[in-house]
């Protein structure tokens, strides 16, 4: 073999071998839910790959365990899940059958964000009768925006502990996170002023986390009990004690057949606000800073 041969076989090894490199130093995120699958995008920046395994118009309770699903499962440094039994019906059998045991409870592959907020409607007892009841609290957290400053320091810590030779570019990108998400908070308290005490029914009862922190007054749930949808007679009772509540509106997600909330609309002449719910619920929310810029907007719309 002559030199020049040599030279060029040398830099073709050299090059595989640094594009494997850079290919396995890839942090591999699998997000079970677009809020989680946006923040890590956030904190991740250029050095991980975000898979999403739902979007923002599927109920993140009803999902198939898809060989999709659990091959890239397979492959993933770090899961990302709400936990608190959001994805109890279809989770478990995605990280059974990718046969990953870094991405298992316990192991530094994998993060429940519930774990790192304080949890609301946590039951006294849960039996069949109640529905789709949460034992550990309603996990539906993303809805209060506050509640994603110490879910991010959770996942970027985790991302340095698992990817430590970038350590300090993770760091970076959360002061970042940190600094712009506190401008939006203190930008949407002051928007929202005028929703604080407004009366407002809810088809799932999705949004106890966003009522703490918009002030909203729930005053009542069209679903019988969760995940179930009211029958014309359950409505009718509903219409009766709108009557006396006098609720300013009825608030459903992107998600959800919203047939129930139009007929309340209708018949006690209140606005429906469909909320995106999560990133990707609609055209407008997709990001997490739109996401709560387009709910505020709905919410305040439905005031006028």
């Amino acid at each position: 073999m002559n030199l020049m041969k040599k030279i060029t076989l040398l830099g073709a090894s050299l090059m595989l071998t640094l594009t494997t490199s850079v290919a396995q130093a890839d942090l591999k995120v699998f997000a079970t839910v677009p809020e989680w699958g946006s923040l890590a995008e956030t904190l991740g920046g250029d050095k991980v790959k975000v898979f999403t395994a739902t979007t923002g118009l599927q109920d993140p309770h009803r999902i198939q365990a898809r060989p999709s699903l659990i091959a890239r499962a397979r492959s993933a440094n770090l899961l990302i899940a709400t936990g608190s039994g959001l994805e109890d019906g279809w989770l478990p059998v995605v990280q059974r059958e990718a046969n990953n045991p870094d991405i298992l409870p316990n192991r530094p592959g994998y993060l429940a964000t519930t774990q790192f907020v304080r949890m609301l409607e946590v039951p006294a007892v849960v039996d069949r009768t109640m529905g789709d009841v949460h034992a550990a609290g309603n996990p539906h957290i993303q809805t209060d925006p506050r509640n994603l400053l110490p879910i991010a320091k959770a996942i970027s810590a985790r991302m340095q502990q698992l990817d430590p030779d970038n350590t300090v570019y993770y760091q970076n990108l959360l002061s970042q996170f940190d600094q712009s998400w506190q401008a939006n908070l203190q930008r949407w308290q002051k928007q929202a002023a005028p929703l604080r005490g407004v009366k407002v029914w809810y088809q799932h009862d999705g949004y106890p986390y966003m009522n703490a922190w918009l002030g909203l007054n729930q005053v009542g749930v069209l679903e019988p009990r969760p995940g179930v949808e009211p029958s014309s007679r359950q409505l009718a009772e509903i219409l009766q004690r709108q009557q006396a509540l006098q609720a300013r509106m009825v608030v459903a997600s992107s998600y959800m057949n919203d047939a129930p909330s139009k007929w309340l609309s209708e018949k006690a002449n209140i606005p429906v606000v469909m909320l995106p719910f999560t990133v990707g619920g609609n055209e407008q929310a997709k990001s997490l800073t739109s996401l709560y810029d387009d709910t505020l907007q709905r919410l305040l719309a439905a005031l006028k």
